[in-house]
């Protein structure tokens, strides 16, 4: 099949909750854009994808709806992400002359088997000719360079939009994994909430996000962080600004990174003793959006008593192991979750 190697590009994709990356073999990253898309719901016309949608948010009159087509990690508008992989595949085509692909996808570790084939379809009903699912943890591991593939522990967290994986991976494989509902969304709904009890103030996601990267944090700091946020009076229903503070956000958001860290000792509990041996020589490493939480590696150092290191880059870690997998295919055939089968070209 060497003689069809011209007409096809192997990529690897990152379909996140929150952003969706896409890596061309040859190449590297060529699309990190927002998992957005903005439709006019009267003439079901897609307007914006991507950062052009992020800009909607919240600001949108009734007939157009910003849309969010995956929850969790799980796929809950099969038509919006679709749309959104035929405009990421249209944009990675323009130099292309053939647009055939071979496409390795990161997604949760949770996904059941028909939550895995709608990822599948998705991506194969976009105009893709193969689909392949990998675990984001492993996906991961192979984007920070971890040693994969011998007989150590490689224990990783990665903390995304959507949903927070932890796995320790060895020989190639995920020995204990555990994937939990709670990461930065939830840490969004969380400040929002807050704000809502403790100032009587409505906030949107955008603000809220704001507040969780400006002044959030998982550890008490030094440093006295603050920040003004404007939103709607829930008593008035006028415009209201308050001034928010750092402890604050830790505040709303402490029980949610608890679950995080009560997820990961759970992980390393089930984990053969030798494995666990080689975490605590090895260390812990983060990755995703979450990790960069102020204080967020310390937390869990402090609570698990293991050293945590967040890995280099990593907002693109899962996509970078999916790129990894896809310059590769034959190598790391054993990590996917689905077979990776023959290839064929029909003409």
């Amino acid at each position: 099949m060497n003689l069809f190697k011209g007409f096809y590009n192997d990529i690897g994709i990152d379909l996140g909750t929150a952003n969706s990356l896409v890596y061309v073999k040859g190449k590297g990253i060529v699309i990190d854009e927002p998992s957005l898309a903005a439709v006019n719901n009267k003439t079901n016309q897609v307007l914006a994808i991507g950062a052009e949608a992020k800009k909607m948010v919240g600001r949108t009159p009734s007939h157009i709806t910003v849309v969010r087509p995956l929850i969790n990690g799980v796929i809950s508008d099969f038509e919006m992400t679709q749309e959104i992989l035929r405009y990421f595949f249209k944009t990675v085509s323009k130099n292309h002359f053939f647009g055939y692909y071979r496409a390795v996808v990161g997604a949760p570790t949770n996904l059941t088997e028909v939550e895995k084939k709608s990822v599948e379809d998705a991506v194969l009903s976009a105009g893709a000719a193969r689909a392949f699912i990998i675990d984001e943890p492993v996906a991961a591991a192979l984007g920070a360079r971890l040693p994969i593939d011998e007989p150590i522990a490689n224990m990783i967290v990665d903390i995304g939009g959507g949903t927070t994986d932890i796995a320790i991976i060895s020989m190639g494989g995920t020995v204990t994994a555990r994937s939990l509902k709670i990461a930065g969304d939830k840490l969004n709904e969380d400040i929002i909430r807050f704000i809502k009890e403790e100032f009587r103030m409505a906030i949107g996601e955008p603000t809220a996000e704001d507040l969780k990267i400006t002044i959030g944090s998982a550890l008490p700091i030094e440093e006295r962080l603050e920040m003004p946020i404007r939103g709607r009076d829930m008593t008035t229903g006028l415009p209201k600004e308050v001034l928010v503070k750092g402890t604050q956000v830790r505040a709303a958001i402490s029980k949610s990174l608890r679950q995080i860290v009560e997820a990961v000792k759970e992980a390393i509990e089930v984990a053969p003793p030798e494995l666990v041996g080689d975490v605590l020589r090895q260390g812990i490493y983060l990755c995703g959006g979450g990790s960069l939480l102020k204080g967020m590696s310390q937390l869990i150092e402090k609570e698990i008593s293991v050293k945590v290191q967040v890995v280099d880059d990593p907002l693109t870690c899962v996509v970078r192991g999916a790129g990894i997998a896809a310059e590769n295919m034959e190598k790391y055939s054993s990590v996917f979750a689905t077979a990776l089968k023959p290839m064929e070209v029909n003409f």
